[in-house]
């Protein structure tokens, strides 16, 4: 359970009134469902600080007090642990999902093992002709009801507002599937009024559909509180631009001239004759002189002045709210990282330039590839990057070390064991739970069924990791499951499973089903932990240090890894081989084969030589790209790894994680 709630909105204060903040325009089904959780506040969680990356950050307890963050967690659960540390945040970009029914996956590359390579020599010869055998792996469901988009929708903006500052800006990021209703939610919890832009990004280029109109852009709506720093963003001229408007020229360089005399204009003017010619001018005699002096002022041919505005002295075009000059990350970009729905560094560039300053804090409560911490660092602001799965707070590490960045990596202990991220830890549970069928039994409600000889189908009620609010077994659910889930299941079923991950009362909750139940529809409760536990499992690893004798004395120790053996990877292995044999296509299928060390799916190797126990420092991290070439403490080379590493000292520990994405912590005797 939570240590505590924590409030979405400030209690008042002695002699204080404040306006009921909670209030709804837009209605549809289990809409009144998201005031129960507001009432309740926002979970409590203690976070762990699982490990220090960079020089710059010291061991500091808590840890949520360090500038950066990297979190693993919800967005609900980050929000309330920074309000609860007093931590607020300048600027909010989400990009969060977009309720589109798709399923995104990543593909995972084997690498390289060095044992089974002649001489790297071979290895590199034969590098561009073979290919990576890859297979996909489920990273995260954008499957949603629309009505449950919405609640979680509204519950999240609801605590990423009790973190933001007096003067901050947000931008959430959607397309077209469900915009339209989260713009009417943001009206609701920030103000019609603070409502400032709704930005088309065209996200691709133009293509032909056959069966209505290609959509090609994304939306971002984007709101101010209070006032917030705001620097127009100005886009370079084109060339086209440039020829038509700045047509004239002098020694100085290109030019256009544009019109000093304020007739028509708001605001008046300054009536007065300058060099003959009486008019009511946008700027006094004074500024005037100035720009005469500095050899601004061209005149017409009738002797009218107008101001001279050079080409190279110019910012650009302020930017609108249509943005087609930001291309997105394709195949070949260098900051791509085979992250699915992957946004580009200049799009969040342009949003971090314009509504923050250098020491700031910009905040990403989905953050996935880790774009928006990416450049906030680059750009000198602090960042909190927030995601539930742990190939995003990887991708984002690996990302912010390659900057050479400092910050914490926290997650949230809420009870929950996740298999990577929550989508593949549900895929994992429907497998653990004996004799479960992946099948709806009346209704969406139920995740599936199981059959027992005696009682025949009895329907099974899985929380939605993806949503905390279903984490927590309550008497409204359970009203919801005996007056309305369980009326709907056919006539023969005699009893349901309720699994549960965190329960508020259970003894209150078993009187609570008798006094509600109407029919004689058994109800059992069972505990999901006892089952998630089993979820996340080591993998195992044989290695030996020693001397090293290549005369480095900077390192004078090695690590050599000689065998890795990772059980989930393997079992996903054989799931590839099983379905290509099964429909092999018209090309054939050609099997994924792992050698007896298994070093192909081995991924990253970090090295810990200051501790033992507490958060991890890498000391020394040794990453693999696609071909098997280390990325050394963030920095890419042309090496290939021959199983080795140099080490400073002898490690505490070593850290490793498999291709999945799934790391490892082994002491070191």
């Amino acid at each position: 359970m939570p240590i505590r709630y924590i409030p979405f909105f400030p209690d008042p204060i002695r002699g204080q009134a404040l306006l009921n903040n909670f209030k709804r325009t837009l209605r549809y089904s289990g809409s009144e469902n998201t005031e129960r959780l507001v009432r309740r506040g926002m979970p409590l969680y203690e976070v762990e600080n699982l490990e220090r990356v960079g020089n710059g950050v010291a061991d500091v307890s808590p840890a949520l007090s360090a500038d950066n963050l990297v979190i693993r967690g919800e967005c609900l659960s980050a929000c309330a642990a920074l309000r609860d540390a007093g931590r607020t945040v300048d600027l909010v970009y989400i990009d969060p999902p977009f309720a589109s029914g798709a399923d995104y996956a990543k593909k995972i590359y084997l690498r390289r093992n060095p044992q089974r390579a002649d001489n790297l020599a071979e290895a590199e010869r034969t590098l561009e002709s073979e290919e990576f055998a890859a297979f996909e792996e489920k990273m995260y469901g954008d499957i949603w009801e629309k009505e449950k988009y919405l609640n979680w929708m509204h519950t999240n903006l609801l605590a990423i507002k009790s973190v933001m500052a007096d003067n901050a800006s947000i931008y959430v990021h959607l397309d077209w599937h469900i915009g339209h209703y989260v713009k009417v939610l943001m009206d609701e919890i920030f103000g019609e009024d603070n409502f400032r832009s709704e930005i088309i990004w065209k996200r691709s280029s133009a293509h032909s559909d056959n069966t209505d109109y290609a959509n090609i852009h994304d939306t971002i709506f984007f709101y101010q509180i209070g006032l917030p720093v705001f620097h127009t963003p100005y886009i370079p001229y084109t060339e086209e631009y440039a020829n038509q408007y700045y047509s004239k020229s002098d020694e100085r360089g290109r030019f256009k001239d544009t019109d000093l005399t304020a007739i028509g204009k708001r605001g008046g003017g300054y009536d007065y004759a300058w060099k003959g010619k009486q008019n009511i001018w946008i700027c006094p005699i004074s500024r005037m002189k100035e720009y005469d002096r500095k050899g601004l002022l061209y005149y017409t041919k009738n002797g009218t002045p107008r101001l001279k505005q050079y080409l190279d002295e110019m910012p650009g075009i302020p930017a609108q709210d249509i943005w087609t000059d930001i291309f997105p990350v394709n195949s070949q970009a260098k900051e791509k990282n085979d992250y699915a729905t992957q946004k580009p560094e200049a799009l969040l560039e342009r949003i971090i330039k314009a509504s923050s300053d250098e020491g700031m804090t910009v905040a990403d409560f989905f953050g996935g590839s880790g774009v928006t911490a990416a450049v906030a660092a680059r750009l000198g602001r602090n960042f909190i990057h927030v995601d539930i799965g742990v190939n995003s707070i990887q991708t984002t590490r690996d990302r912010l070390l390659a900057q050479n960045a400092s910050f914490n990596v926290c997650e949230f202990k809420d009870g929950v064991s996740l298999y990577r991220n929550p989508v593949q830890t549900m895929d994992k549970l429907k497998s653990l739970i004996p004799s479960f069928r992946n099948q709806d039994s009346a209704n969406q409600f139920w995740a599936g069924t199981i059959h027992n000889a005696r009682l025949g189908t009895i329907p099974v009620y899985l929380p939605n990791l993806l949503d905390s609010a279903s984490r927590i077994l309550d008497e409204p659910l359970l009203f919801r499951i005996i007056h309305q889930a369980i009326p709907e299941l056919p006539p023969e079923v005699k009893k349901v499973i309720v699994y549960y991950i965190q329960a508020e009362d259970l003894d209150s909750l078993k009187t609570f089903i008798r006094e509600q139940r109407v029919t004689m529809v058994e109800i059992e409760l069972r505990d999901l932990k006892e089952i998630l536990d089993d979820v996340v499992v080591n993998d195992e690893a044989t290695w030996q240090i020693e001397e090293n004798t290549s005369g480095d004395l900077l390192n004078p120790w090695k690590l050599t890894v000689t065998r890795f053996s990772s059980d989930r990877v393997r079992q996903k292995i054989d799931e590839y081989n099983q379905r290509g044999e099964a429909n092999p296509g018209t090309h054939g299928f050609t099997p994924i084969r792992i050698s007896e060390e298994g070093l192909e799916t081995l991924e990253a190797i970090a090295v810990d030589c200051t501790s033992s126990n507490g958060p991890f420092h890498a000391d020394r991290d040794l990453r693999l790209d696609k071909g098997g070439h280390i990325v050394q403490d963030g920095v890419k080379t042309d090496t290939l790894w021959d199983g080795t590493l140099a080490l400073p000292t002898k490690p505490m520990r070593i850290r490793f994680r498999n291709i999945c994405g799934d790391e490892s912590i082994i002491p070191v005797d």
